[in-house]
């Protein structure tokens, strides 16, 4: 089994910072792909940023230039930079990891979603 723990997150004022944290843990043979995905109300879940083991990144638009994903691989985990918040990066924020526990065996894992409000 493969857990996924977030943290990070909260309320900052627009124009502001936050950064999110993320960690697999469990039976982990490899880990392909790691990001962030976000769902404001009544909205689809979209991908807001993801890396590949290789190193490869991958943005939603409207985030280039304020978001930096960053990730270790040596301790299964990835990081996002959030600077210059704006009101509508306002969502549940969630990682995903797409963890193989053999080398044939791969799935993707969400974390439970951590909420970033950006208000005045």
């Amino acid at each position: 089994q493969v857990h996924i723990v977030e943290s990070g997150g909260g309320v900052v004022q627009p124009g502001g910072s936050l950064r999110l944290s993320c960690a697999a843990s469990g039976i982990i043979f490899s880990i392909y792909t790691m990001g962030w995905y976000r769902q404001a109300p009544g909205k689809q879940r979209e991908l807001v940023a993801a890396m590949s083991s290789g190193g490869d990144i991958n943005y939603e638009d409207s985030v280039k230039g304020r978001f930096t994903i960053s990730r270790d691989n040596a301790k299964n985990a990835v990081s996002l930079q959030m600077n210059s918040l704006k009101p509508e990066d306002t969502a549940v924020y969630y990682c995903q990891a797409h963890v193989c526990s053999t080398s044939t065996r791969c799935n993707n894992y969400w974390g439970q979603g951590t909420q970033v409000t950006v208000s005045s």
